[in-house]
């Protein structure tokens, strides 16, 4: 939590003491509600910590908000979820009031369109801004670990492929030119040479670190079907074992056609290796300061 106080003004820190900026922390966090599985929170709530006394005037700055969240492409009703709710009124009673379930990018921006001059929205700018991209890295280090996990799962794949055709007559020569032709058949008649250069893929790296996910999974699928069926048909010789991988490799093609999919068409992503030194990279950053934290705690 101490790190929220690094992206502060100086003039922001001079109005907030660090016991304002540990309460305002907690409130946020205490008010964190899960809604069909998805961190939110209530409209309502929020106005008291942002130290809005009326609901209208609370309002009009969820209206700014919505708009703003149309203007930046997204569905307002992902974000903005209305509802009614029962509260107590004393003597027992209740009444009904209206509400609004806002996610974390909502919360945000509603907090962008809020009066800066207070203190509680200038704190709530930043929380959000923070708690937005901890997520946003949280998710793009899952999609990087996946596409990792994706192409060194091929490479066992396509060894072991290798390992088994060898047995049935086929050298390496034999193997490259039954995957380079799998390759012709799942891109729609692009050969790997082809996709290097539309890719633009070093000539000396292998096609396949520079697919996103989605194809080297699609790859793998038709190479695991091929070892599959080579040993459950009793395939031998290059011929008949090339024929079952184009065949396989047509229809992992096919299903992805019928998705809308068509790998080829699909981007280049960045070099599998690059993320890869990237992941071992922040394991050993993150390895490291558990070690200081640990030291500390027991010196």
């Amino acid at each position: 939590m101490n790190n929220f106080r690094f992206y502060f003004t100086k003039k922001q820190r001079s109005f907030m003491k660090k016991e304002q900026i540990a309460q305002l922390f907690e409130q946020f966090e205490n008010s964190c509600q899960l809604w069909h599985g998805i961190e939110c929170w209530s409209a309502r709530e929020l106005q008291e910590i942002f130290n809005y006394s009326d609901w209208r005037n609370f309002l009009k700055v969820v209206e700014k908000a919505k708009k703003a969240c149309e203007n930046a492409g997204s569905v307002v009703t992902d974000h903005f979820v209305e509802f009614n709710k029962m509260v107590q009124i004393g003597s027992g009673t209740q009444r009904e009031i209206e509400d609004i379930i806002l996610t974390r990018y909502a919360c945000y921006l509603v907090a962008q369109n809020g009066d800066a001059s207070k203190s509680e929205i200038a704190f709530a700018q930043t929380y959000f801004a923070v708690q937005t991209r901890k997520q946003e890295v949280i998710e793009q280090r899952l999609l990087d670990i996946a596409r990792v996990s994706a192409r060194e799962k091929l490479t066992k794949t396509e060894k072991k492929l290798s390992g088994i055709i060898y047995e049935r007559g086929v050298d390496e020569q034999g193997f490259a030119i039954i995957r380079s032709r799998g390759d012709k058949a799942l891109f729609g008649g692009f050969t790997t040479q082809d996709m290097k250069r539309k890719l633009n893929v070093p000539e000396n790296r292998p096609l396949a670190d520079f697919l996103p996910t989605l194809t080297i999974k699609a790859k793998d699928f038709a190479t695991e079907l091929t070892s599959h069926n080579v040993v459950e048909k009793d395939l031998k010789g290059e011929s008949a074992i090339s024929k079952e991988h184009i065949d396989n490799n047509l229809a992992v093609r096919k299903i992805l056609q019928e998705r809308g999919v068509k790998p080829e068409q699909l981007p280049p992503a960045e070099d599998v290796k690059k993320i890869k030194r990237k992941l071992e990279s922040e394991e050993k950053k993150v390895l490291k300061e558990s070690k200081k934290l640990y030291k500390k705690k027991n010196s």
